[in-house]
């Protein structure tokens, strides 16, 4: 191999992410170079010869070529000094801000139809009932009536079904699609499989509908906000996707 110096910006001969052709062997009687390889072969130069793959221990291509990046949102949450950036290639994950309002608009163009469904089929959702008391004053007591219980079971088919929908059909709620945002998958930014969109829904809805709305909504904002580096809630999560700017 010459010696003389390569012209100016071109890389040099020795160069381990350029690929070269085959060189022949040489003869049993030429000394080896006498500057050991620094990954403990006896490469050109210190290197490895071409074909040896990746210098970095890899499974990369042939002449020393470092492998491929991971394919869009892989390796989420492993890799050390120097590993890919978990974002390349991925498109710009949603402003919280936006993804707020889109959740905002729709619970509206669910929660205000069936509230005025439910206003006029069944007005009493609460029972009252009055008892004398010792001191012959009336006690009023507030129970739970059947009729709430049957509505608590609609609105959940109701939000959950109307994100489930949306979420394997195109990603896109009608909130999220007035603001540009979409729900894809982490692994390969595609639309929402069925059961991923299923169960992301029913964790993101399930809990502020049974038991405690407000304490639910702020447990998904803070893990939202919290969460590096793919701004994930805990609905997020169970099925494995992350919101997106359309683009």
């Amino acid at each position: 191999m010459s010696t003389d110096q390569p012209p100016p910006g071109q890389p040099p001969e020795d160069d381990p992410f350029r690929k070269r052709p085959e060189e022949p062997q040489p003869p049993p009687s030429t000394p080896p170079p006498a500057s050991g390889s620094p990954y403990g072969g006896a490469g050109d130069g210190g290197f490895p010869p071409p074909g040896s793959g990746s210098p970095y221990g890899g499974a990369g291509g042939g002449g020393g070529y470092p492998p491929p990046p991971p394919p869009y949102g892989s390796d989420p949450y492993g890799g050390g000094y120097g590993a890919p950036d978990p974002l390349a290639g991925m498109p710009p994950l949603a402003d919280f801000g936006k993804r707020l309002l889109a959740r905002i608009i729709d619970a509206l163009i669910i929660g205000i139809p069936l509230g005025l469904i439910q206003w006029g089929a069944s007005p009493n959702r609460w029972t009252v009932e009055t008892d004398q008391g010792e001191d012959a004053t009336e006690v009023f007591t507030k129970a739970y009536s059947g009729g709430g219980l049957l509505w608590t079971l609609i609105g959940i088919v109701a939000y959950v079904g109307y994100d489930w929908y949306f979420g394997k059909k195109t990603g896109q709620t009608l909130g999220k699609k007035l603001l540009g945002l979409r729900v894809a998958m982490l692994n390969d930014g595609s639309v929402p499989t069925s059961n991923a969109a299923l169960s992301r829904a029913a964790v993101l809805w399930l809990p502020a509908l049974l038991c405690c709305p407000c304490i639910w909504e702020l447990v998904l904002i803070v893990t939202i906000l919290s969460d590096k580096p793919y701004k994930q809630g805990l609905h997020d999560k169970t099925g494995k996707t992350v919101v997106v700017t359309v683009t």
